[in-house]
């Protein structure tokens, strides 16, 4: 049992050396070199007869960035694209209108062959509709068609969420298709989609390094963390940081994840603190277990390679494996409500698995309203307790 157990461990952490991002994509973070990234906004217009006057003339002056079809034209604003590649990249993003694949406000990834080093690259596109306005509900609308490329589409996937959250954020800065806050708003914001989209959990690994267990168990364990003497940017890539490790909307019931967050916020003293005042930063309130300890490794060496898409799949499978020892532990207490043995077998699963406080927090949260389960958690807490104890 152990041994499977093991096993099954230890491939969830290797990721390097399963599909999930072939050889040649991992070596070209072999070195600490920034990745490649490239942007594109496209005004898109629904039907350019009842385009405005003002709106003809820019479009005139523009003819030779726009791609026409018969219910829609596409007209370049900006691209960081190199000059023979970007053509390319409208057709695709034309084809792609034509047959219906953009919808309005949900991004798209795919790969893309394009006259670039790479070649082929992973292109995330998303088309921001303007609002219709009251006198025509019906009318074909106008809008921006958003894109973002860099690494795979397989790397770009596990972003899917933030580049869409980023995408939202231009909503307020693309306002008339003349865009004439281009140079000092919607440039700069378009340029930083990588950073701001990609690179956070990669900076949190960096800036914390070996205490990175610390926030895997916080996340875990629903646990506040505070970050004091820092700019906000470090904040906000903490507070992302725990939200994407933590198993908050996965769980099967929602309850228990509320239950465990009120319970935490009783206990101020529990919050793990993050002072950014020294170098490396202070840590203090910290707690792990074995489990979260075993993955600092596989994060470390992720960052080493300075790879954000190694990183990400290292915390979706870090996670994979946290909800697959719930539903273990979950079967157990169900059985060892009628067998002894069960209840054995469930002694031994937590003192292997390395993760027995999280789990048994999660579920005494989970069966709160079921006195049997209720009572094989408290032998089970009871055991790790006289576990931990006799090896202190």
């Amino acid at each position: 049992m152990f041994t499977s157990q093991t096993s099954s461990f230890q491939d969830s952490i290797d990721v390097e050396e399963k599909d999930d991002f072939d050889s040649d994509e991992i070596a070209g973070y072999s070195q600490k070199t920034q990745l490649n990234c490239y942007y594109t906004i496209y005004l898109y217009q629904g039907t350019r007869s009842e385009a405005s006057g003002d709106n003809v003339a820019w479009n005139q002056r523009r003819a030779d960035s726009t791609t026409s079809q018969d219910d829609f034209s596409l007209t370049l604003i900006d691209s960081s694209l190199p000059s023979e590649a970007e053509p390319e990249l409208r057709t695709y993003i034309s084809r792609r209108l034509s047959k219906g694949a953009l919808l309005g406000g949900m991004g798209n990834i795919a790969t893309v062959d394009l006259s670039l080093p790479e070649q082929a690259v992973g292109c995330y596109c998303c088309l921001l509709e303007q609002e219709r306005s009251p006198e025509q509900p019906d009318a074909d609308g106008n809008g921006y068609v958003i894109c973002f490329m860099g690494g795979s589409e397989k790397g770009l996937n596990l972003f899917r969420l933030e580049l869409d959250k980023y995408v939202q954020g231009l909503h307020s800065s693309l306002q008339t298709p003349e865009l004439q806050n281009l140079e000092t708003e919607v440039r700069p914001y378009l340029a930083q989609w990588y950073e701001e989209s990609v690179m956070h959990i990669y900076r949190v690994v960096q800036l914390v390094q070996n205490n990175t267990s610390f926030l895997l168990h916080a996340a875990l364990s629903h646990t506040h963390v505070e970050v004091i003497n820092s700019d906000e940017r470090t904040k906000a890539d903490v507070s992302r940081f725990i939200k994407a490790a933590s198993l908050q909307g996965l769980s099967q019931q929602d309850t228990t994840a509320a239950s465990l967050c009120k319970a935490m916020s009783e206990d101020t003293q529990s919050d793990l603190t993050i002072d950014c005042s020294t170098s490396p930063p202070t840590l203090t309130n910290t707690v792990s277990n074995r489990f979260c300890e075993d993955w600092i490794q596989a994060f470390l060496n992720a960052a080493e390679r300075c790879n954000p898409f190694l990183l990400r799949q290292i915390l979706e499978n870090f996670k994979l494996k946290a909800i697959q020892d719930m539903n273990s532990l979950k079967r157990f207490v169900r059985q060892a409500e009628m067998s002894h043995y069960a209840l054995f077998r469930c002694c031994q699963f937590l003192q292997g698995c390395g993760n027995g406080d999280v789990l048994l927090q999660n579920a005494r949260a989970e069966h709160s309203e079921l006195p049997e389960a209720c009572s094989i958690i408290t032998v089970l807490e009871e055991f790790l307790l006289e576990q931990s104890q006799a090896q202190a």
